[in-house]
């Protein structure tokens, strides 16, 4: 790592949602001198690079890696609300999930991960794939206990969005024919299991779409709610289990149940005619009332990650912690967190002093 890599100072500047001419504000330099460094026209001198990687938040190492992060093609990541995201937002989104592809091949060098079990449903409705996904897990027709450790023992990576990030509800992408989920866990509870049931959604059934640089429509983004709402909700299960009447606190009850949001839980009723338009229409109201759109009643408890507590717990068994990835990656310890954020006890492990990594041979992580 002899020469400055002008596509790392991009990737960082990306990164942080800054644009060239906020960066050259924050490092009082000019526009064109960040143009110069991104072409590779000049490099900046120790000091300017010094004050960048500080400002940026990441090790002056990162800047002098010549392979190139990975990129993810324009249409190859599924995101939710596309509507109320800018370009910034969703280049953010995918320079954060290049970094989490890194996490994911440090730790598959050195641990025997589970391998991507994920059939091609796309021939199928919504509710036909979420049933037969059902069938195929052996998930009978029972709520889902928890919707990360399922995904993570199916080889899908679960990961977090990052503060910066922070408008964007989820998106999921393949890199290197695995299966990646990015959930917001700045949101409910209830709604990160509904977002995680949407993405496997277009994972099983939008391949071709992701693999072929498809635009996502506003059709598809439905087609991935009704195939979430059918695989956490089953048509049957949820006529069988119907509540002697449609109110609110009868609701409540049930979503504690299917693990939904008392939204989510209401509009499946009626998405299954088993209430009229009017009786929707009031819960609704009731809902929106009582404030229960941005604030759900009695909120579950937060799913987290087993697969990267697993990881983080071997590694501190071997007197290791957060710092030995960041030093393998050059990358901050920040980084890690915010990817992790909420998923695992990774934000809160304390720093250790690095050292080399010997595992021998690599360790299989038994997920339950």
């Amino acid at each position: 790592m002899s020469e400055i890599n002008p596509s790392q100072i991009t990737f960082a500047r990306v990164r942080r949602r800054l644009t060239k001419a906020q960066l050259a504000k924050d490092l009082n330099i000019t526009s064109r001198s960040i143009q110069n460094y991104e072409t590779g026209t000049s490099t900046p001198d120790p000091e300017i690079l010094e004050k960048m990687a500080k400002l940026l938040n990441f090790p002056q190492q990162f800047f002098f890696i010549e392979e190139m992060m990975p990129t993810i093609a324009e249409h190859a990541a599924s995101f939710r609300s596309l509507s109320k995201m800018t370009d910034a937002m969703k280049n953010c989104a995918l320079s954060a999930g290049a970094i989490a592809f890194k996490i994911n091949e440090w730790m598959e060098e050195r641990f025997n991960l589970p391998q991507a079990d994920l059939p091609d449903l796309r021939d199928l409705t919504p509710e036909a794939a979420a049933a037969t996904l059902r069938r195929m897990w052996g998930l009978g027709s029972a709520p889902i206990p928890n919707m990360i450790h399922l995904l993570e023992s199916k080889g899908i990576r679960v990961f977090s969005l990052a503060e910066e990030a922070r408008e964007v509800d989820a998106f999921c992408t393949w890199y290197d024919y695995k299966p990646f989920i990015f959930l917001n866990t700045m949101k409910s509870a209830e709604r990160s299991r509904f977002d995680a049931a949407h993405e496997l959604g277009h994972l099983v059934r939008d391949v071709y779409s992701m693999q072929h640089g498809v635009s996502h429509s506003s059709e598809i983004e439905r087609q991935a709610d009704a195939f979430a709402a059918a695989f956490l909700m089953p048509k049957e299960s949820v006529i069988t289990n119907s509540p002697p009447a449609f109110t609110v606190n009868y609701l409540i009850k049930l979503k504690h149940y299917w693990g939904v949001s008392l939204a989510a839980l209401a509009y499946r009723y009626n998405s299954l005619n088993q209430i009229t338009e009017w009786t929707y229409r009031n819960l609704c109201v009731e809902i929106a009332k009582n404030g229960y759109r941005t604030k759900e009643p009695e909120p579950m408890e937060r799913e987290s990650s087993q697969l990267l507590s697993k990881v983080i717990d071997f590694l501190q068994s071997q007197k290791l912690g957060r710092a030995e990835i960041a030093k393998h990656l050059y990358i901050s310890v920040d980084e890690i967190n915010a990817l992790t954020f909420k998923l695992t006890r990774l934000s809160v492990v304390p720093l250790t002093a690095s050292s080399e990594l010997t595992l021998g041979p690599r360790p299989n992580l038994r997920l339950v």
